[in-house]
């Protein structure tokens, strides 16, 4: 089988990547990145003269590219995105682009070339929840223009299955970490800046909340999608680890050895949604998957 990786240079998509070329011989890879923010080609450099993986840098955007290499696999896992939230409240018009003309150009190949598509989305549609928890069912409800590009994706591709009958399906996931994670993300950037007796910036009063799963946890959740999940329909994928931003902070320098002194309260970003929560009960029940790797 030959799968389409797009944005494959990234924390998610690299270990995505690996996870398939490592656990079977099944899969051929190729990787289409743009290589722009979060992107980094030494996360697949154990892998660049693997005959089963091959790098295209381009753009999803670019539709005659993505026509002729859509033709060439069977289908297609869509991890590439502007994905920085704070970078989308600065300039939004990156996220356009690639989260919904790329995404769209992507669905609609597809569609027209009858092969599956799997879009990796976002907790962050749900917008901040002050009690309970998101099912498949909830209502979409972004906050940033990073998550309402995003959920603007899933309502192109909600469309195309009711009016195309497309072969797609949308994961949604909780905080990620785990190896070949980009340094500006909470985890990498404390342990990096705690190294080097820097202050650590956390937003606001550090109370925010949001559920952790291990990358390969994430990826495990994806493959199984990717060969038995429903068509049409959306699954959510977490880790029932909601903790708070200090909280989580304060554990990594208590590992390290470091004094909590190093945490520095900074003025919170606007819009920042207070706690994010997702139940992931249906790929459970469905298709047995359950997080393996403790927080």
């Amino acid at each position: 089988m030959k799968i389409l990786v797009t944005g494959g240079l990234g924390f998610i998509g690299s270990n995505f990547i690996l996870k398939l070329l490592r656990e079977s011989d099944d899969f051929e890879i190729v990787n289409v990145d743009a290589e722009l923010y979060g992107a980094d080609k030494r996360n697949l450099s154990e892998i660049k003269n693997n005959k089963k993986y091959e790098f295209v840098k381009g753009n999803i955007t670019n539709r005659h590219l993505m026509e002729e290499i859509i033709s060439k696999c069977d289908l297609v896992v869509n991890f590439a995105a502007e994905s920085f939230v704070d970078r989308s409240i600065s300039d939004a018009n990156p996220f356009l682009v690639s989260n919904i003309r790329g995404a769209f150009t992507i669905l609609d190949i597809i569609t027209k070339q009858k092969k599956r598509m799997v879009q990796i989305s976002t907790d962050e549609v749900f917008g901040s929840l002050s009690s309970g928890t998101a099912t498949e069912e909830s209502k979409l409800n972004p906050s940033s223009p990073y998550a309402a590009t995003k959920a603007a994706a899933e309502l192109l591709i909600n469309s195309y299955c009711v009016t195309y009958d497309s072969d797609v399906i949308i994961t949604r996931c909780t905080n990620n970490y785990g190896p070949r994670q980009f340094p500006e993300k909470l985890i990498p950037k404390t342990i990096i800046l705690a190294n080097q007796e820097q202050k650590i910036p956390i937003y606001g009063k550090g109370q925010n909340i949001r559920d952790w799963i291990h990358v390969d946890d994430h990826c495990n959740g994806i493959m199984s999608l990717l060969l038995d999940g429903k068509s049409g329909q959306s699954y959510n994928i977490s880790g029932n680890n909601e903790v708070d931003n200090t909280t989580i902070v304060k554990k990594i320098l208590d590992v390290m050895g470091k004094s909590e002194d190093l945490v520095e309260y900074v003025e919170d970003r606007p819009g920042h949604d207070f706690r994010y929560s997702m139940s992931s009960n249906k790929i459970s029940k469905e298709l047995s998957w359950k997080p393996k790797i403790s927080f």
